[in-house]
């Protein structure tokens, strides 16, 4: 099968190589398109190692038809993506969302289910539409996502806003600014020309912060969240060393949440593709959101794909077509 390599000094490279088998409790999945997310490039910086037992290939993310039956699906995994053919746990895997072509699929699954675990599981997202239960509509809640053009950033945007909350966002660029507010930002700040901590402030401040940027941007994160609040960090662009205002933290008995997916278990994995599948596949349905595709790129051109992320200034996902 085709696969990309990650060469000893760090470069991407088409092989040919032996398909996986399937162990205990795995399937194999004939791949269309893979997903590509930072976490991919870190790893091929020698950054982001694969958790033991894990493929060595980048890829966290598929669509493809199981082999077994044929049936369209999606899987979450803790590596091997860029590949024809991957060998994944059964938990990992959901029927794909009927209203995105598979081609567009390989790039759902990732940042689908790091925006449910970590904004309705980890942060306390409202799960259901404001007022949606027929009863008298709660205050909406406040959310902050910062980098808002990515991948990541886009989907949570909509998601967050499709679920009745007041989305406010973090860009980098002025274009960028128009762009997310089509996307369902109620506020969105250009980061490079702005006091991010005092625009928030100046909102209101923030229920739940879904961050990417880590340790530097701790203290205001901090300052920016309302009494209450989640900080929720996935991310260390930035950096792992930060400063925390243990006293603002406590005065506004808020929390910081620190979390990852690729490591976890397939059981835990399993719980929040099922919460996942149930929550976005029908907001994906009837058009509520969507997935901004950014570029395709082929599988021998991965290269490419990942010079584009660290670029920056994309608006969505960048996917693989593996199939093609």
């Amino acid at each position: 099968m085709r696969a990309i390599t990650i060469t000893d000094d760090h470069r991407l490279e088409l092989a040919d190589l032996p398909e996986p088998a399937a162990g205990e409790g795995e399937i194999l999945i004939d791949v269309v398109a893979a997903g590509v997310n930072r976490a991919d490039v870190a790893q091929a910086a020698g950054h982001y190692p694969p958790p033991p037992g894990a493929s060595d290939l980048p890829g966290l993310e598929v669509s493809g038809h199981r082999r077994d039956t044929g049936e369209p699906v999606v899987a979450l995994l803790a590596g091997g993506g860029y590949a024809e053919v991957v060998a994944v746990p059964e938990a990992q895997v959901v029927p794909a969302p009927p209203a995105l072509s598979l081609a567009d699929a390989g790039g759902i699954i990732e940042v689908a289910a790091t925006v449910v675990s970590n904004l309705v599981i980890e942060g306390g997202l409202r799960a259901e539409p404001a007022g949606g239960n027929g009863g008298a509509a709660p205050e909406p809640q406040t959310v902050l996502v910062h980098g808002g053009t990515g991948g990541i950033g886009t989907f949570a945007i909509q998601f967050a806003s499709a679920l009745g909350a007041r989305v406010l966002t973090t860009v980098g660029s002025d274009e960028a600014v128009a762009e997310v507010r089509r996307l369902g930002a109620a506020e969105a700040w250009n980061r490079r020309t702005t006091d991010i901590a005092a625009a928030v402030r100046d909102a209101g401040g923030a229920d739940i912060i879904l961050d990417i940027v880590g340790g530097p941007a701790l203290r205001d994160n901090v300052a920016m969240l309302r009494e209450f609040g989640r900080l929720v960090i996935i991310g260390t662009l930035g950096g792992a060393a930060g400063e925390l205002d243990v006293a603002a933290l406590m005065g506004k008995r808020a929390r910081v949440i620190g979390t990852t997916v690729r490591s976890r278990a397939p059981h835990d994995k399993q719980r929040i593709l099922e919460r996942t599948a149930e929550l976005v596949w029908p907001l994906l349905e009837n058009g509520e959101i969507s997935l901004p595709v950014h570029a395709r790129v082929p599988l021998a051109e991965a290269a490419r794909a990942h010079e584009m992320l660290r670029a920056g200034g994309h608006l969505g996902k960048v996917i693989l077509d593996v199939a093609g």
